[in-house]
């Protein structure tokens, strides 16, 4: 049952990161105006990550690279956690709309799920779906 769920997280994750990889390629205007300023060159930082989630979904699909797609994408999650924050905080209107709350907190506290998402999917961690060894069943 475990390897069904994680089967079904991985192509539904892929999905998510084509689509999203895609959209940073063909419209990197929503994403440059949450791009904090000290980040250097944002076009080709835009750019580069939507790349970097095509090729991470292509690579979570591939058994040979589905740890290393795994370490990519939780890498990438953490790392455009700052544009996610800055567009909660300072209210950044985005394609001629301003989010509220309802938006950004639950964008917020799904972020870390992002990270154990890749990292299920990737085959790096089992939890929660590991089996219980017989020693631990034994424990009260």
């Amino acid at each position: 049952m475990g390897e069904i769920v994680r089967t079904g997280l991985r192509w539904l994750l892929t999905a998510i990161y084509l689509y999203v990889g895609i959209a940073h390629l063909r419209t990197p205007e929503p994403f440059l105006a949450i791009m904090p300023q000290w980040v250097p060159f944002p076009q080709q930082v835009v750019a580069l990550t939507g790349i970097w989630e095509i090729i991470g979904a292509v690579l979570l699909m591939t058994p040979k690279f589905r740890r290393a797609a795994g370490w990519m994408l939780a890498a990438y999650a953490v790392a455009v956690y700052p544009a996610n924050i800055r567009h909660a905080v300072e209210g950044l209107e985005v394609n001629g709309v301003t989010l509220d709350w309802r938006y950004h907190v639950p964008r917020l506290l799904f972020q870390p799920v992002f990270v154990w998402w890749a990292l299920f999917a990737g085959g790096i961690i089992d939890w929660p779906m590991r089996k219980k060894s017989a020693r631990s069943a034994a424990r009260p």
